[in-house]
């Protein structure tokens, strides 16, 4: 019985531990998602400044395509 309540409680420790492993990975790609969409927002917005805001048939795809 001892044995066995020690191999749990190995398991418990491996366990807690990969879990705070996974929390700290999850956290890491939170910060990362954040800075790219931050990254895409300014690209656009760069993107945007360089067409000088053209809509028009400039930016249209020819009715051959």
């Amino acid at each position: 019985m001892e044995d066995r309540i020690t191999e749990l409680e190995i398991k418990f420790a491996l366990q807690d531990d990969l879990l705070d492993e996974l929390n700290r990975v999850v956290a890491l790609q939170q910060q990362q998602m954040a800075w790219l969409v931050q990254e895409v927002r300014r690209l656009q917005e760069q993107n945007r400044s360089q067409d000088g805001g053209k809509q028009g048939a400039e930016q249209e795809i020819p009715p051959h395509y």
